[in-house]
């Protein structure tokens, strides 16, 4: 029996994603560098919206060429497994009730929101299906996976391959029976949330970030210059606009959103626990070092 792997359609969807992704960094990169150069009024506060409201969906589409680069459908005699990046179902073949094609619902399936190729994810109604949970790529490709649970939607490259296959594996039997399995990204946040460790030190990184936020928000319009640079001795003192402030903050947050992220890649997994806390304990350092910075800073005279 012809069991393994039948991934969906990549290629699209990385080249949208990863287009939109350089697109935002390519803002936010411009909106920053002309952040720390204006003066403060209408144009730098036109810059800051341009550079936060690019770089907030980063994180958004980076994680989603990470699951379709890594998303996969795997069929044996046992289950059918669905890999999305953190999400992960792990169907028994003897609870899946039928297998069939979305052409053939008299009822059209409505795409989940942000239909975007290479990311057709999330829940949606159906009037004959009940809840249709989409973990697809290509909306002409779409295979209707109905278990007691719920409708699961995919898209492999070659649906008729895999139906054929689960119509196989179906009528030769399973050989061990396999325990259902649910993965949400969701439960590795509310998981780590658990530790008392974990929580500590997201929340002293929030508020270090915010504290850092406000406090550069007050400094920058009611200090025209600060020292910024390398000071050699005897030498004269360089001052630049107090606005460059700016690039502080947003490095830490940036700093801190990656580490975090990273954190919970490593928390997955027990024997990698205590990296995901080494880099949750380095972010919250940096933070740290970055209010010191701009406290060396504005203390300097000027």
């Amino acid at each position: 029996m012809n069991v393994g792997h039948y991934p969906p359609p990549k290629r699209r969807g990385l080249i949208v994603h990863s287009s939109i992704l350089l697109v935002l960094t390519v803002i936010a990169v411009v909106g920053f560098f002309n952040l720390s150069n204006s003066e403060v009024g209408p144009t730098f506060l036109i810059w800051l919206l341009a550079a936060l409201l690019s770089f907030a969906p980063i994180p958004f589409f980076a994680y989603r060429i990470y699951s379709l680069w890594r998303a996969d459908y795997h069929i044996d005699r046992d289950s059918l497994a669905i890999n999305w990046g953190l999400r992960v179902e792990d169907i028994p073949l003897s609870d899946i009730e039928w297998m069939r094609s979305a052409e053939d619902l008299v009822t059209p399936l409505a795409l989940p929101s942000l239909p975007f190729p290479g990311g057709l994810l999330g829940i949606r109604r159906h009037p004959e299906l009940g809840i249709v949970e989409f973990l697809a790529s290509d909306s002409k490709k779409l295979l209707l996976i109905a278990t007691a649970k719920r409708v699961f939607v995919i898209s492999p490259e070659n649906p008729s391959g895999l139906s054929q296959t689960f119509a196989r594996a179906t009528e030769m039997g399973s050989l061990q029976p396999v325990e259902a399995k649910s993965v949400y990204p969701s439960f590795v946040v509310t998981q780590a949330w658990e530790s008392g460790i974990a929580r500590y030190l997201w929340l002293t990184a929030l508020f270090l970030n915010i504290g850092l936020f406000i406090w550069a928000s007050l400094i920058i319009p009611s200090t025209p210059l600060v020292a910024i640079g390398q000071q050699f001795a005897g030498g004269t003192l360089d001052t630049v606009p107090s606005s460059q402030l700016i690039i502080f903050p947003v490095a830490s947050l940036l700093l801190a959103i990656v580490g975090w992220i990273a954190g919970l890649y490593f928390y997955r997994w027990d024997r990698e626990r205590v990296l995901a806390f080494i880099i949750w304990g380095s972010s919250t350092l940096t933070s740290l070092l970055f209010l010191l910075a701009v406290l060396f800073i504005i203390t300097t005279p000027v």
